[in-house]
């Protein structure tokens, strides 16, 4: 029997099993008890979040045999037919390989037929995004005022890209990138139920390099299980992935807290030795410097409740770095990984880029040491400057006597 992967056998086929998509969920359930349907839907989000399978599950819940109803039975021909795509009134058109306006036009004269065998026919468009301008404009009547039977559902990874005049026609369900967490959670029943044995650590990894998408982590963990002979340990999966281990990390980030430039550069060369991508690396560093600094900010201790075995580490971390070197570090490795690609040598450019904190290191030590020495010397009262020798005034001037004739003397001169 020909292997069925894990992003296909566990795709979701209600909106129960769907994961991480609450918000949309809840919408289209509401909508569908009720039954207050819209003519168009258009679905946005990140690649493997789901919008390709809320479009089948909405589909059947549309067209199930039990009724309109947002809990489809999964077993009738309708709901079979629709998983196995072959439902004749359910049509999937891939707008990135069908962008003209003649696949457009193709695909619209079917409207003008009632259902063959459901109760409404739905077109959905994958990549709605990729369209031409003509085929646009060609279907924008018919989005706008379809036939009773007739349901678009249009999914795209860019709706800057779709027109106005579409978006305006359209329901509009944004589909988030999923939590880690969330993925952890997931793989690990998807796991329990093909009885693969996994640690946590490397379920970690696989949701960190997934990006948000379901699909993507259920494709690595594919790649690992058979990377890994079968089982899911994360020093297999480290090395599948490319990844740095933590202890590089915390010896990196222990020499710069104490200012060893020598180690730095060695511990680089160790991991070019090694072959591991820089890149990798200070990206390692950016989430080990984040719950550093929220251990400075919030003055948490390390949780015993914490399944991360590096939790006591990274508080011990955080108590021996200043709080500004960590936000400085932080910042220095999130721009650093732009400057990767403009240096010829990727390693060179990571080792001037850890370097770069040393260069611009606070000098707290140097500073508060020269304010406690000069707290704790005397203070004594600077000797004033001797007063200039008093100048005596200058003598005033006798005026010159010049002999005068007295009376009183009998005339004479004196």
């Amino acid at each position: 029997m020909t292997y069925l992967v894990l992003a296909r056998k566990y795709r979701p086929k209600t909106f129960t099993q769907l994961v991480g998509q609450s918000h949309v969920v809840q919408a289209l359930t509401n909508a569908l008890r009720s039954q207050r349907l819209h003519h168009a839907y258009l679905f946005t989000g990140t690649r493997g979040v789901g919008k390709t399978t809320v479009s089948r599950i909405l589909a059947k819940s549309l067209n199930c045999e039990t009724g309109i109803t947002d809990e489809p039975c999964g077993v009738c021909s309708a709901c079979v037919d629709i998983d196995a795509g072959r439902f004749v009134d359910y049509t999937e058109l891939d707008a990135a390989s069908n962008r003209g306006v003649d696949e457009v036009q193709q695909l619209l004269e079917q409207a003008a037929y009632k259902p063959v065998q459901g109760r409404f026919k739905v077109f959905m468009i994958d990549e709605v995004h990729m369209l031409s301008n003509t085929a646009f404009n060609a279907m924008l009547k018919t989005l706008e005022e379809p036939p009773e039977y007739l349901k678009f559902v249009l999914a795209t990874t860019d709706p800057h890209k779709v027109p106005v005049t579409v978006l305006s026609r359209c329901l509009q369900f944004n589909l988030r990138p999923m939590a880690p967490e969330t993925i952890v959670e997931h793989l690990t029943q998807v796991l329990a139920d093909e009885q693969v044995q996994a640690d946590v650590q490397s379920l970690r990894l696989l949701a960190r390099a997934a990006r948000g998408s379901m699909r993507d982590a259920l494709s690595l963990t594919d790649q690992a299980i058979a990377f890994g002979n079968g089982a899911l340990a994360e020093a297999v999966v480290r090395d599948m992935l490319g990844s740095v281990d933590r202890s590089h990390v915390f010896t990196l980030i222990e020499a710069l807290a104490h200012g060893d430039g020598a180690l730095v550069v060695q511990t680089c060369e160790s991991l070019r030795h090694l072959g591991l991508s820089a890149s990798s690396l200070l990206e390692e560093m950016g989430m080990v410097l984040q719950r550093m600094a929220v251990h400075q900010a919030t003055a948490q201790s390390a949780a015993s409740d914490d399944p991360d075995p590096d939790v006591q580490r990274i508080a011990d971390l955080s108590q021996l770095m200043p709080a500004d070197e960590t936000q400085l570090l932080y910042s220095i490795c999130l721009h650093g990984r732009a400057d990767l690609g403009l240096a010829p040598d990727e390693y060179a450019a990571l080792t001037m880029v850890l370097l770069r904190l040393l260069a611009f290191k606070p000098v707290h030590a140097q500073a508060e040491k020269k304010t406690l020495k000069t707290a704790s010397e005397p203070v004594t009262a600077a000797p004033r400057p001797s007063a200039p020798p008093a100048v005596a005034p200058p003598a005033p001037k006798v005026a010159a006597t010049l002999p005068t004739h007295d009376s009183a003397f009998g005339g004479q001169w004196l």
